[in-house]
């Protein structure tokens, strides 16, 4: 049984616009094997990859953002068709969203119900 106090459809990206991939900036990361997969999947030597796509933050790697209007956008948002352009081989922060561990805590879980529209609380069992 999933730990998590709700549940997702996966459906409602369809409509969405992309929120997950937008919004304040923030961090994308990926680990340097998920960047090769991109860097194979995008048909860039790895080393061009890296110079273009990629930022170090600390000891991690991130993909960089995009300026949209006033807002920020992960480099591989198309937003002509409010999609992720490599979403076969992106990072595993992206496919387990929202699935994150800050969203355990009950207290987080408002925000997460406005940003994404596939979110819904479970209900709870009568006793």
């Amino acid at each position: 049984m999933s730990p998590f106090s709700f549940c997702f459809d996966s459906k409602a990206c369809k409509d969405c616009g992309g929120k997950c991939c937008t919004g304040e900036s923030g961090y994308i990361f990926a680990s340097i094997s998920e960047l090769e997969k991109i860097a194979l999947f995008l048909q860039i030597p790895f080393n061009d990859f890296l110079l273009r796509y990629v930022k170090k933050v600390g000891y991690r790697f991130s993909l960089i953002e995009k300026k949209i209007n006033h807002e920020y956008a992960c480099i591989f948002f198309d937003t002509e068709h409010q999609c992720c352009s490599i979403y076969e081989v992106r990072p595993k922060q992206c496919r387990d969203f929202p699935f994150w561990e800050i969203y355990l805590d009950e207290k987080n879980l408002p925000q997460l119900l406005k940003e994404c529209k596939g979110v819904k609380r479970k209900e709870k069992p009568l006793e």
